[in-house]
């Protein structure tokens, strides 16, 4: 929202000294915590569950995401800050990257809350093992989070525009992929 309100000279200031310090936490962050489920996976030596199977592949589309989409379009949005505070022109591509690393974002967002819920529920609220889980609801639930990842490469935020709105597709998704997982 700051940036909406923003003033330009505070915005493009924001963009050059704030925004990459922000997303260097993001994106090690990102590396941390899929390098540690990974390990924590392989530390097990046990059956893996469906439901953390979701949870880890909906981690490693968040990671990827961050990896692949949000950082370079970011640093497209900031070099061309970064050039326009020189006094050139700002870089062509820049509000197209700018959409492309907000659409990631929110489908990020939209991401975490069934991924955090489904690592949850591994342990405490388990669909059993992923040896065990119906073929017809991994292969729906596959579909569905691709589905959502190819629209957080090449679509439209659609109901994400908002927090709120985003916020409320994260619980709605919990619920179906939990009931395609209890039911199918």
């Amino acid at each position: 929202k700051y940036f909406k309100e923003a003033e330009d000279a505070h915005k493009s200031g924001a963009i050059q000294k704030l925004v990459p310090r922000a997303l260097w936490w993001f994106r090690w962050g990102a590396m941390i915590t899929f390098l540690s489920g990974v390990a924590l996976l392989a530390y097990r030596h046990q059956g893996i569950s469906f439901d953390i199977t979701v949870g880890a592949l909906l981690g490693t589309l968040m990671f990827l995401n961050v990896w692949l989409i949000i950082w370079p379009n970011q640093k497209t949005v900031i070099a061309s800050a970064t050039q326009v505070a020189e006094g050139g022109e700002a870089l062509p591509e820049a509000a197209g990257s700018l959409a492309k690393a907000g659409l990631a974002s929110r489908t990020n967002t939209l991401f975490s809350l069934p991924m955090l819920f489904f690592m949850g529920s591994s342990a405490h609220l388990s669909h059993g093992l992923l040896s065990e889980a119906s073929t017809a609801a991994l292969g729906i639930i596959i579909l569905l989070i691709l589905a959502l990842e190819a629209n957080g490469i090449f679509g439209k935020q659609g109901p994400m525009t908002s927090v709120g709105g985003v916020i409320g597709c994260g619980f709605g998704l919990t619920i179906v992929l939990y009931g395609i997982m209890a039911f199918l």
